[in-house]
């Protein structure tokens, strides 16, 4: 016999730390049955709603950037994306914002193909998705802070092969292009 899964009930909520990049929470929660004895805590990461962005050239490239990763002590090959800024109107205006930032590049249309939650467990942020077509560079990128930067232009027909050889291996990488997958067959885009 199926049930319905019910939303929990918090009870408490403590800010433990905040950091630069994110907060966190400790809530206690009830389980929807509502019984005292079956409260528990669950910790919670507030980061800044994210956006990434697939830049593709008039001739088909894809724009990707290298950079260091404190996370996985590793190079990764991604594309432009960061934090919605406080200022930023939309994540769109932060998408066009990410893209200029780190490549120099940009396109006269960004269209919106997906939104997911990178981690709903822990996170309580979502990360939008957009394609830049005709990106183009008109300078050179401008880096803030700690950012270190290599772009690098990639066929199209060479992200697959990127990504099962295991050379792409950010998730919020391979969410986006699943997401241009859908939008390209016309089956639609995610419902936010």
């Amino acid at each position: 016999m199926s049930r319905e899964i019910l939303p929990w009930r918090k009870i408490e909520s403590h800010k433990i730390a905040d950091c630069k990049v994110f907060s966190l929470e400790r809530n206690r929660a009830l389980m929807p049955t509502g019984d005292a004895n079956r409260a528990f805590d669950f910790y919670v990461l507030h980061p800044s709603h994210w956006c990434n962005v697939i830049p593709i050239t008039d001739d088909g490239r894809v724009v990707f950037i290298e950079q260091y990763r404190h996370g996985i002590e590793k190079i990764t090959l991604e594309i432009p994306g960061g934090a919605v800024d406080p200022e930023d109107p939309s994540s769109q205006h932060a998408a066009a914002r990410e893209l200029f930032e780190e490549t120099g590049y940009v396109a006269d249309e960004l269209t919106f193909i997906g939104r997911n939650h990178p981690n709903p467990a822990l996170q309580s942020n979502f990360c939008d998705t957009y394609i830049a077509r005709g990106a183009q560079q008109i300078c050179e990128p401008t880096f803030k802070g700690a950012e270190d930067i290599k772009i690098r232009l990639v066929e199209m027909d060479e992200v697959p092969h990127l990504i099962a050889s295991g050379k792409i291996t950010h998730a919020l990488v391979l969410v986006a292009f699943y997401f241009k997958q859908i939008h390209d067959l016309k089956i639609g885009t995610p419902k936010i």
